[in-house]
C-alpha cells in the first residue's frame, strides 16, 4: 500500500508545487487505511489547505489506492489536525 500512495503523491506533487507548496508522507496505516501527510510551504498558511486535504487529496488516493479510509495532516508541532474521535 505504501508504494501506491507514493505513487500518488508523486503523480499529484506538481499541482501542489505549482500553488508554492508541497506534501509530505508521513506514515501509512495499513491496519487502518489511514495516511498522514505533512503540507508545506504555501499550504500551512492556505485558508484552502482543508479542501485541498479532504476534496482533493483524500478524494484521490481513495479512488487510487485500495483500503485508503482517510488522508489526516500533521501541522508543524507534529499534531494531527483531524478531529479525535472517542
Amino acid at each position: 500500500m505504501r508504494e501506491q500512495v507514493e505513487k500518488v503523491i508523486t503523480a499529484i506533487r506538481p499541482a501542489i508545487q505549482a500553488d508554492e507548496g508541497d506534501i509530505s508522507l508521513i506514515d501509512v496505516d495499513e491496519s487502518t487505511g489511514v495516511i498522514t501527510v505533512e503540507l508545506h510551504g504555501a499550504c500551512v498558511t492556505c485558508p484552502a489547505s482543508t479542501q485541498t486535504l479532504k476534496a482533493g487529496i483524500e478524494r484521490i488516493m481513495k479512488d487510487r489506492v485500495d483500503g485508503v479510509t482517510e488522508v489526516v495532516e500533521i501541522n508543524a508541532l507534529g499534531m494531527s489536525e483531524s478531529p479525535v474521535q472517542l
